[in-house]
């Protein structure tokens, strides 16, 4: 397989359909007085219905009109994933960028692309002057772990703006200088 990394545009939105976001969920993590449980789970997630595909495409055009940034990893001409850098600095010093959607499709994951994004995100982050990304993971055993397995780890003082979005969300910092 000969995967290519490339910038997308607002107008790639509709692309984002060819992604199986379906998975086996194994185990869900929460964090509870900063201390990590993991309950197991033994369930099936389905790819996106229509309602959840066309709020995917609205908040990855929204993000990238923003002056967000988009990478997708291709096989041949057909989408094997996507991140998309959020287009605000984020935390105290605001010294951070997010990773504001990443996804891989199921025929695709555990294959390196992931990581392949998550360079090519983590790059950009730097040439826009971050120190880190900061990462609000679904909190299924295979994004958490997918994340910690490209250097990051809990975050300490979550961003509450993020956190009031997504609070089950495991939220996590991605140093920059280390990559």
């Amino acid at each position: 397989m000969n995967i290519e990394i490339r910038i997308m545009r607002p107008e790639d939105a509709d692309r984002l359909a060819e992604i199986d976001r379906s998975e086996l969920i194994e185990a869900i993590c929460t964090i509870e007085g900063g201390q990590e449980r993991w309950t197991e789970a033994g369930h099936e997630c389905p790819t996106w219905n229509e309602q959840e595909l066309t709020q995917l495409q609205d908040r990855f055009r929204h993000e990238l009109q923003a002056g967000g940034a988009a990478f997708g990893a291709y096989d041949g001409e057909r989408l094997a994933g996507f991140g998309v850098l959020g287009h605000r600095k984020i935390g105290e010093k605001q010294d951070m960028l997010a990773v504001d959607l990443m996804y891989v499709s199921r025929p695709y994951r555990r294959q390196g692309i992931g990581t392949q994004l998550m360079n090519a995100l983590s790059a950009e982050a730097a040439v826009r002057g971050a120190k880190s990304l900061y990462i609000s993971s679904t909190e299924t055993t295979s994004a958490v772990h997918f994340y910690r397995s490209v250097g990051s780890i809990n975050a300490n003082e979550p961003d509450p703006e993020c956190l009031a979005a997504e609070p089950l969300d495991i939220h996590m910092i991605r140093p920059l200088n280390k990559h």
